[in-house]
């Protein structure tokens, strides 16, 4: 029965517009969608297609949305004539673009996905017509690439993922996994082994494996802030909390008490994977406690600061050199830590890191980020720091060194895509 998967859903999605409109109308009221721009969810665009040549990037989320930044840049370096249209599927990644795409001069513009709809995502690619379109990361959605592929638009896998938990769950559907990784006519993938799981699906076109989020330029930060912010923190012990998910804030509020009874006035931030989550964090805390989101500085005597804002984690990695990276101690999946190492922060994890594993391992092997295996580990090891800064700096420069390999990727990977093209007609 497997040959029936893909026509069914197909089938079902078809059928799916009303659920799927009032769900996003769910999602609007409470926040994580923005109302105004619904109408892109369901693939309509008042906003004309630019002239000329266009590419397609469409990165999930955050992450992935970094990842690309520099494969943009070198591709409009490297074509005067080619604009490019990134979709994401988050309000988060658009309000980080929001504050990226004025350097590339108008020439990359930024629209929602359209939810993988047959009849939204033919009038997106009606109107968009995209010259050749590349996936990010895993973003495999049936609709998107058949679309494409019925279309005759060349498609590209950009820093392909695929975990072992997935690939044996595409080898239960090989028809479907071929006809679908087989719609690519390039694929780059992250690892060796990842490229060995996407060959035995159907994938072709495979290149040299690489990281583009090893690639990725360093997060930003306005200097005249860092230089605040490090002279309000400049004589106190402080460290960080980053991407925190539900539960893992009271493991890190355990650590914080620990630490407060040897550091006098520690600061411990905690910056929320999910910045609307700043009340909720807030009210966990028994001790003293503020909120960046409110406009209050760092407790004055020592406490938690819940650093509740979007697109501060270079601002504040850069101020607190001592970084805990969430979304590995209670749940798992892990974030991206090589944001943190590039700044030259100390890094530590907890264990659950599958979504990171491979990035974590190299860092670690370099001697830049430390595996804790629960809250008093961690407590262990952010005292360790604190007591030695040279220690510090040590761990923070090897990250620096180990986050600038693939430092070339992104211009192999812009001019595949520019290929994948073909000479301007």
């Amino acid at each position: 029965m497997q040959f029936m998967v893909l026509p069914l859903y197909r089938l079902l999605t078809r059928a799916a517009p009303l659920v799927l409109g009032r769900m996003l109308r769910k999602r609007a009221a409470r926040g994580k969608e923005i109302a105004e721009r619904l109408g892109e969810r369901r693939g309509i665009e008042a906003t004309p297609r630019p002239a000329g040549r266009l590419i397609w990037l469409h990165a999930a989320s955050v992450g992935e949305t970094v990842s690309i930044l520099p494969v943009m840049a070198a591709l409009i370096a490297r074509d005067a004539g080619v604009s490019v249209l990134v979709t994401t599927g988050t309000r988060t990644s658009a309000e980080l673009l929001e504050g990226r795409l004025a350097v590339f001069a108008g020439r990359v513009r930024h629209r929602f996905v359209p939810l993988d709809v047959p009849a939204w995502v033919a009038r997106f690619l009606d109107h968009w017509r995209p010259d050749v379109a590349g996936f990010v990361d895993s973003e495999i959605w049936p609709n998107l690439v058949l679309g494409c592929r019925s279309r005759g638009i060349p498609l590209m896998l950009v820093n392909a993922r695929l975990s072992e938990v997935s690939y044996l769950r595409w080898r239960q559907l090989p028809k479907v996994a071929a006809r679908l990784f087989g719609a690519f006519a390039a694929v780059q993938p992250q690892t060796e082994a990842i490229a060995e799981r996407l060959r035995r699906l159907g994938a072709v076109g495979l290149m040299e494996p690489g990281n583009l989020k090893l690639a990725a330029p360093a997060l930003v930060a306005d200097p005249a802030e860092v230089a605040r912010l490090e002279a309000v923190l400049a004589t106190r012990p402080v460290w960080l909390a980053a991407s925190t998910h539900p539960g893992e804030e009271a493991l890190i509020l355990a650590v914080h008490a620990g630490l407060a009874a040897i550091h006098a006035g520690v600061v411990t931030i905690i910056v929320p994977r999910h910045p609307h989550r700043g009340a909720e964090v807030a009210a966990l805390v028994s001790g003293a406690v503020t909120r960046r989101a409110l406009g209050q500085a760092p407790p004055a005597g020592g406490g938690v600061w819940v650093a509740d804002t979007v697109g501060e984690l270079g601002l504040l990695y850069r101020c607190a050199r001592i970084v805990f990276v969430g979304k590995s101690l209670a749940v798992g999946g892990g974030q991206n830590p090589l944001e943190p190492a590039r700044l030259g922060c100390a890094v530590a994890m907890g264990p659950m890191v599958a979504n990171f594993a491979e990035i974590a391992a190299d860092l670690a092997e370099a001697g830049a980020l430390q595996m804790v295996a629960d809250a008093v580990a961690l407590e262990r090891w952010v005292d360790a720091l604190l007591r030695d800064p040279a220690r510090r700096a040590a761990i923070g420069a090897a990250g620096v060194a180990a986050s600038r390999r693939a430092e070339g990727l992104p211009a192999l990977v812009a001019g595949r895509l520019l290929a994948l093209m073909g000479p301007v007609a």
